[in-house]
C-alpha cells in the first residue's frame, strides 16, 4: 500500500509498545460532519492495520458510543490480535442535560465496562480519562483506574487534557503511560510546562489534530468544504479563516519545495518532535491516510522546523484553538486529596 511500512515504537516507560503514528476514529462516526459508511470505514481501519497502524484511538463519546461500536466490529477477524486500543471516559452525557465532565469512581468503572462491552474486547489496551473532573480529587480518579489495571481490564492508564500539576499528582497513584493533548504546529501549549513534565517522569506524548483539524492539510478549502453538522464550523480559529490562511499557504509553499504535501510537511513537524511522541491523524479517506503514513518518512533539518515554527507561531495565529477552552488543560487543577469527603460538593 505504501513504500515502507509504519515502526513499532514504545510510548512511555511502562511497557506499551505502539505504531510510531496512530488512527484517530472520531470524524468516521461523530463531530465532522454526518457518520461516515460503516463497510467503508471498516475497510480503512483494516488497511490502516495492514500498513503498520496498529494504534487505534477512539472514545464512548463520540457519536456517542456509536465510534466504540464500529471499532468493535473491525476488529473481527483476527484483528484484535494486531492492534493497541485506545479509549477514553469521562464526558458523561445525561438526558436533557449538557454533557459534564466526570471522575466520580463508581462512573469510571461503569464507563469502562460499558466501552469494553462496545468494542466486545476482553480488555482495553490504554484508557484515558477523555477531561478532567475539577470537583473531584485526581486521585480518586486515579485509584479507580489502579483496581481497574489490577482486574485486568485495562493494561495502561492516560490521561487527556491535563495540566503539569495534575500529571504529576496522578502518576504518583499509579504509572501515567501517555497524555493526550492538542498538538500541531499552530497548537503548541503543552511546550512549556507539560511536554517536560512528560519527558521527566517517562510518560509518551500522543498528540490529537496534528494537522491543526485539517486545516495545516486543506486551508481555506476545507473551511468552505465542510459538511452542516461539522463542529470546526464553530472553531475560533476556522471563523478566522481569512486572516490564518496565511498559516497555510507558507506551509504549502515550502510543501512544494520539498516535494510533499502541507498535510505531510505539517505532521513530519510532529513526528520531529521526539521519539516519544505518537500523533494520532485522523482520516476517512483512504488517500489521506497513504500520505499520512508517507509523512513518517519525510526528513526535517533544524532550519526547517525553525522556519516551520515561525509561519505559525502564536502572534501569527488569531483564535483559541478549541471551542470549549474551558475543558482544557488550562482548567484542569483538582481539589487536593485532603479535601475530599467523599462526594462531589
Amino acid at each position: 500500500m505504501v513504500s515502507s511500512k509504519v515502526p513499532q515504537v514504545k510510548l512511555g516507560s511502562q511497557g506499551l509498545v505502539v505504531s510510531a503514528q496512530g488512527l484517530g476514529c472520531m470524524g468516521m462516526s461523530a463531530h465532522y460532519g454526518p457518520a461516515k459508511p460503516e463497510a467503508e470505514m471498516i475497510d480503512l481501519i483494516h488497511q490502516a492495520i495492514d500498513s503498520g497502524i496498529t494504534f487505534l484511538d477512539t472514545s464512548d463519546f463520540y457519536g456517542p458510543h456509536t465510534n466504540e461500536i464500529l471499532i468493535g466490529k473491525a476488529l473481527k477477524g483476527g484483528y484484535r490480535e494486531k492492534v493497541q486500543i485506545a479509549t477514553k471516559f469521562g464526558v458523561r452525557l445525561m438526558d436533557g442535560k449538557p454533557p459534564e465532565v466526570c471522575g466520580d469512581p463508581d462512573y469510571v468503572r461503569e464507563a469502562c465496562e460499558a466501552s469494553l462491552k462496545r468494542l466486545d474486547i476482553d480488555y482495553i489496551d490504554l484508557l484515558y480519562a477523555h477531561r478532567i473532573d475539577t470537583r473531584i480529587p485526581i486521585e480518586i480518579t486515579m485509584e479507580a483506574l489502579k483496581k481497574l489495571v489490577e482486574e485486568g481490564k485495562v493494561k495502561y492508564i492516560g490521561l487527556s487534557e491535563a495540566c503539569a500539576e495534575t500529571i504529576r499528582r496522578a502518576h504518583a497513584v499509579f504509572p501515567i503511560t501517555a497524555i493526550q493533548h492538542e498538538w500541531s504546529l499552530w497548537s503548541r501549549d503543552l511546550e512549556d510546562d507539560i511536554a517536560p513534565t512528560c519527558r521527566e517522569l517517562g510518560i509518551g506524548i500522543v498528540p490529537y489534530s496534528p494537522l491543526g483539524r485539517g486545516f495545516l492539510a486543506g486551508g481555506p478549502t476545507l473551511v468552505e468544504s465542510l459538511p452542516e453538522g461539522d463542529t470546526r464550523k464553530e472553531y475560533p480559529r476556522f471563523k478566522n479563516v481569512e486572516h490564518n490562511k496565511t498559516v497555510f499557504e507558507r506551509v504549502n509553499e515550502m510543501a512544494a519545495k520539498k516535494g510533499c504535501t502541507a498535510a505531510q510537511l505539517a505532521l513530519a513537524w510532529v513526528h520531529h518532535q521526539g521519539s516519544d511522541v505518537v500523533p494520532i491523524p485522523g482520516t476517512t479517506k483512504l488517500k489521506n491516510l497513504k500520505q499520512n503514513i508517507e509523512a513518517l518518512f519525510v526528513k526535517l533539518t533544524p532550519a526547517e522546523m525553525a522556519e516551520l515554527e515561525s509561519y505559525a507561531s502564536s502572534d501569527v495565529v488569531k483564535g483559541d484553538r478549541h471551542v470549549y477552552m474551558q475543558r482544557t488543560w488550562l482548567n484542569s487543577s483538582t481539589p487536593p486529596l485532603s479535601s475530599w469527603k467523599g462526594k462531589v460538593n
